[in-house]
Formats: C-alpha cells, sequence, structure tokens
C-alpha cells in the first residue's frame, strides 16, 4: 500500500485490509473481486492484483511464509527491489539497503548527486550510493530511518535542515544548494482525455454495469460503459458510439448527470456521466468480460474506480432522474 501511497491515507484501507485477509491464506483463497474491493479507493490496481497473486506464490511455494532468500522474494509478483529489500531488511534483519523516493532524495542532497533521479538509468547509481552508506549492522533500523528522515524531514520543499542528524555531512546543506536537488527533468504537460459513460436504466430499474479484463488500467474493477472522446466528436456521441462498441447496443442520450476530474500518474481525465435509455439490442459485453444489470443498492458490492463511484454518488444523492417507465 505504501508504494504509491502516503502513510496517512493508508493507514485505514490497511486495517480493513487485515480484518478482510487475517493471513496470506485468507488472502490467496480470496476472490480477485473480493480483494478489489477491499483496495476500492487506493488506486494503482495492479498492485492489488499482484499482492493477490503473490499470497497464491507464498502459500504455493513457501508454505504460507515470505520467503528470506532475496532471490526467492525478488521472484514474486510485484516484488521489485525496492520491496524485496524493505521487507527484508526489516522482517528478517537481511543486509540490503531500501532505496525509495524518500531515500533518493536524502541521498541526492546529501551526495549533491548531480543526475536526473527520475532516469532509470541512474538507479543502479543511485543503489550503489544507498549500498555505501548502509549501517550493515542493523539494515532493518537503518532503512527505517533513512525512508523517515526523508519523509519528516528531508521533504521535497522546505526541508527542516536544523533538525536533521546527518546535515553536517550532506554536502548539499554545507553548499547551500539544498534546494537544488534532486535533479530531475521538467515534465512533459501531463495529458488530459475527457471521457464519456453510459448511466442505462432499464424497465426494473437496474443499472448496467461491466467489467474491465484484468490486464490494464484499472484491471477487474467494474464501471458504467463508456470510453474516451474521439477528435471532432460530441461528448453524447462519444458515450452512444462507445457503449455500441463495448456492449452492443443503441442508447439514448437523455442529459448529463455530473462531471468528475480525476487524475492518474502520468494522465488527468474529466469524466462525463449520461443518463440514457436502450433503444435497440441485448447488452453483451464484446470482450467477453462479464456484465451485470443491478439495483443501485447493490453498488456496494462491486469494487469500482474512483470517478465511477462519484458517479454512484450522483445518483443517490438523486442528481439525475432516471425515472422513465
Amino acid at each position: 500500500m505504501l508504494q504509491q501511497t502516503r502513510v496517512a491515507q493508508a493507514i485505514p484501507y490497511y486495517f480493513r485490509f487485515l480484518a478482510a485477509f487475517p493471513t496470506v491464506f485468507d488472502l490467496a483463497n480470496a476472490p480477485l473481486d473480493d480483494v478489489l474491493k477491499q483496495w476500492e479507493g487506493l488506486g494503482y490496481y495492479s498492485r492489488a492484483r499482484s499482492l493477490h497473486h503473490a499470497a497464491k506464490e507464498i502459500v504455493e511455494k513457501h508454505e504460507g511464509v515470505f520467503p528470506k532468500n532475496p532471490a526467492d522474494a525478488l521472484a514474486l509478483k510485484g516484488v521489485g527491489a525496492y520491496t524485496q529489500a524493505a521487507v527484508l531488511s526489516i522482517a528478517y534483519g537481511i543486509t540490503l539497503a531500501a532505496l525509495d523516493g524518500n531515500v533518493i532524495r536524502v541521498l541526492s542532497r546529501w551526495f549533491c548527486f548531480e543526475e536526473d533521479v527520475k532516469d532509470p538509468k541512474n538507479r543502479k547509481k543511485l543503489q550503489n550510493l544507498a549500498d555505501e552508506v548502509l549501517f550493515a549492522a542493523d539494515a532493518s533500523s537503518w532503512n527505517q530511518a533513512m525512508m523517515e528522515l526523508g519523509a519528516t524531514v528531508c521533504s521535497p520543499k522546505n526541508p527542516k535542515c536544523e533538525l536533521c542528524p546527518v546535515s553536517q555531512n550532506c554536502m548539499a546543506f554545507l553548499e547551500d544548494k539544498v534546494k537544488e536537488y534532486p535533479k530531475s527533468k521538467k515534465k512533459a504537460p501531463i495529458p488530459h482525455q475527457q471521457i464519456a459513460v453510459a448511466v442505462i436504466q432499464n424497465q426494473d430499474g437496474k443499472y448496467l454495469i461491466n467489467r474491465r479484463p484484468d490486464k490494464g488500467l484499472l484491471g477487474g474493477l467494474w464501471e458504467f460503459p463508456g470510453g474516451k472522446q474521439e477528435e471532432g466528436e460530441a461528448l453524447e456521441e462519444t458515450c452512444i458510439r462507445e457503449t455500441r462498441e463495448e456492449m452492443g447496443v443503441q442508447i439514448e442520450v437523455l442529459h448529463k448527470i455530473v462531471e468528475v476530474n480525476h487524475a492518474f500518474t502520468h494522465f488527468k481525465i474529466t469524466l462525463h456521466a449520461f443518463a440514457c435509455v436502450l433503444v435497440d439490442g441485448e447488452a453483451k459485453s464484446t470482450n467477453g468480460e462479464p456484465h451485470w444489470w443491478i439495483e443501485a443498492s447493490k453498488f456496494d458490492a462491486f469494487a469500482f474506480p474512483k470517478a465511477n463511484i462519484e458517479v454512484i454518488k450522483a445518483i443517490r444523492e438523486g442528481r439525475q432522474q432516471l425515472t422513465l417507465f
């Protein structure tokens, strides 16, 4: 959970997740849909899928115990060099230096690291610095201290250098260049996509939802049918086209329900949800994934992306009228 999420945000999810899956055996045996539901709201759902897969590997190959061997740990789904070093050093005291974003920031200032810290080619150089300063006698405490130092003292903006226990060894501090590090190239403009989705209600008052494929963005989550606006296309046209392509049906758009702005790692979206009615055809997912007609009271049984959750809130708050029959 902490790979991409702040501690304060992760804590309630962490306890909720452990309550649902108190052991690795419970997690391994749980349906993926249940795992995604407990993860709902954290984002980066590929982490949840990888965690579920790794739990199965740990049960099947390691008798339910996280492997101590570094190669075995690294072979687990979703475990990279940072997770490997953090877990093995903290849990087992193995001498590995953990390198996360906080540690990278500390090291870049400590050594005045002049290269782009976000360039993958420089990862090995940064890892070498982490290995160089690692206190091998207690890698567990050292890694935790380095990560905490970056999170609470050596912060991205307004670092508290006067409180830093290593400031007198920090090259950037001694040269009064702390604000110049870490070095990174300017980010390219973040793409902004317009998304239109269809909130379709049938004669029984049920809503149509479909499941995203396991692989890819938001894999395994449920959503209202729809997709990305094409150039020169009105949003209502997008809604009609995408629903036809995804579900094989023709719909009529009645009115907009809500707009939701949401940011992913590499792009942003504005999701436009439209109240719609079925005009022709029988809904069937064209990619072979399951779909359901469900009552509004059943939304909570399914894991949805954040933007779709906001649409559900709008439905429940009566920000639209779909009583058509």
